[in-house]
């Protein structure tokens, strides 16, 4: 089919069609250059805020947000498996990182994002799930996003907004671990799941009710 298609783009050449051809090109180009300069302008966020495959869920639908991988940061085993993780001997928490464009979204609007989906008062737990793997944490990746992330949660704590402390763990980033494949899309593949539907589900309706601005269209 390829040789085909190639064929047909030259005989259309040949039998004057060329200047069409000449404009699709240099759009093509206009579109590389385009794609170019976005890639070049992504950058880096890493959350944990309980189960990954619920923070997946939720950031995968935020205009802006290119890329989201579960994985696993803030321990000291190397490329730990899940089930060392959910035994809590290596440390990490169990995370998603945000490949995003900063010029469609910021890192203060993912941050009011992250710390509405969840509840950043209890330490090392999100409702059923229990464990430091569940801890709720910002890995900033550069000063910019330290200094956002520690303003946030400062005024978060002195207009008491959530009725307690909150505990949110703001941490250098050093290494993320990509989870196993089964992870990723969790959702989106699993959706009639026991747990999708009775808490991601729940979760990601409140969400879009009260983000439904920043998501992407359908």
């Amino acid at each position: 089919m390829k040789h085909f298609v190639i064929l047909l783009t030259s005989l259309f050449i040949i039998v004057g069609v060329s200047s069409s051809c000449g404009q699709s090109q240099g759009q093509q180009e206009k579109d590389n250059e385009q794609s170019e300069k976005t890639k070049k302008n992504m950058e880096l966020a890493t959350f944990g805020a309980g189960c990954f495959w619920c923070v997946e869920a939720v950031f995968q639908n935020l205009k802006g947000v290119e890329k989201v991988e579960s994985g696993y940061s803030g321990g000291h085993v190397k490329n730990p498996t899940y089930k060392e993780v959910c035994n809590g001997t290596t440390g990490h928490a169990e995370v998603c990182q945000l490949t995003y464009n900063p010029d469609v979204i910021s890192f203060e609007e993912l941050l009011e994002v992250f710390w509405q989906t969840h509840d950043p008062t209890t330490l090392n737990r999100q409702g059923n799930d229990v464990g430091t793997q569940y801890r709720s944490a910002v890995f900033y990746h550069n000063e910019e996003q330290k200094d956002l992330a520690e303003k946030y949660k400062k005024a978060l704590n002195d207009e008491n907004a959530f009725g307690k402390p909150v505990v949110t763990e703001v941490s250098p980033f050093d290494t993320f671990y990509k989870a196993e494949d089964y992870h990723q899309n969790y959702y989106d593949n699993n959706s009639f799941a026991p747990y999708c539907m009775m808490v991601i589900r729940p979760k990601l309706d409140k969400f879009k009710k009260v983000f439904k601005d920043k998501l992407k269209e359908d």
